[in-house]
């Protein structure tokens, strides 16, 4: 079980913090998702108004008190990022206390300014949403800003870009401290891929592409069942009887990539799952997962996640209970 305090105020975004009650508060004990003790807390308790155009009050009971024993500290996106708004007091000091004290901090899109207002994000790489990153790095020049990236990790300290991308960081917090299962456990529940794939430069400009699947699911449910098999893009066109190029280009459409890139994300997270929970040597994680040899497990493996799978099993290992 983890304790996440999400700190909320006048005017914070209400979908980051559905957000972050979705993944971190929802009960899915029954799915052998741990429970988690997740409050949302605030410097003044009472009701609080978030922003939107229903500008909707919430009653918010608990202080930060609450915050400064939390194993997660989560910062929601405000409006204003200008630079004459400030961090409260309070707020800035339970950042400060979480990070001496090692608690994760978790910032969601202008969170960031939150955070960097308080003095935590000092010398740090970090990410918000790409409207905000040339504010951010001029308020801030102090702060390395990642402006393609969809959460970025420095130290204690997770901060992700825009809307969606709170799912992204979010999960990326669930997959560090309670394991891949879990967060593909939560994402299998709110029908979002566990990990995805490229950085938010590719949403600047358009919509994003949603990983839907609608024309393709029985052909994408055949691909994950059968991770094992080589699947070349003309035998692939045949089963879902397009042309090639009609395939291609479809595939991109509905899963936004192409499908070696969504193959290699799918091979990694089966290899996640079996490094986490069994024995298998490299070479039958390898096989299982569809990469053939340990080396090129390693080498997809390493360049996704930035970690050896020797080394992530030694972190997040769990094997299974025996049943003999």
């Amino acid at each position: 079980m983890l304790t996440i305090a999400c700190i909320v105020d006048d005017d914070a975004t209400a979908f980051e913090l559905g957000v972050a009650a979705e993944v971190f508060g929802t009960d899915r004990s029954d799915r052998g998702v741990p429970r988690n003790d997740f409050r949302v807390v605030t410097a003044t308790p009472g009701p609080v108004r978030l922003a939107g155009g229903l500008g909707l009050p919430i009653m918010v009971e608990e202080g930060l008190e609450f915050a400064d024993r939390a194993d997660v500290v989560i910062v929601l996106p405000y409006d204003d990022c200008s630079d004459d708004a400030e961090c409260s007091l309070p707020v800035a000091r339970v950042l400060q206390r979480a990070v001496v004290r090692g608690a994760r901090v978790l910032t969601l899109c202008t969170g960031a300014f939150v955070a960097a207002r308080a003095g935590v994000l000092d010398g740090r790489r970090v990410a918000t949403h790409w409207r905000h990153t040339d504010a951010l790095a001029e308020q801030f020049p102090e702060l390395v800003v990642d402006r393609d990236a969809l959460w970025v990790d420095d130290g204690p300290i997770t901060t992700s870009a825009g809307t969606a991308a709170a799912i992204d960081a979010a999960l990326h917090i669930v997959r560090e401290l309670q394991g891949a299962q879990v967060a593909a456990t939560i994402a299998r529940s709110m029908v979002v891929p566990p990990l995805r794939d490229g950085g938010q430069s590719q949403f600047a400009v358009g919509p994003v592409a949603e990983q839907r699947a609608e024309t393709l699911a029985p052909l994408i449910d055949w691909m994950v069942e059968h991770l094992d098999q080589e699947h070349s893009v003309a035998a692939l066109a045949r089963r879902a009887n397009l042309s090639e190029r009609t395939f291609a280009r479809r595939f991109r459409e509905e899963l936004g990539a192409t499908p070696a890139a969504w193959l290699t994300s799918q091979r990694v997270q089966r290899a996640q799952a079996l490094l986490e929970a069994t024995d298998l040597g490299l070479d039958a994680v390898a096989q299982q997962a569809g990469f053939g040899t340990a080396a090129l497990l390693r080498h997809h493996f390493s360049r996704q996640l930035g970690v050896s799978p020797s080394a992530y099993r030694r972190r997040f290992a769990c094997p299974e209970p025996s049943m003999a």
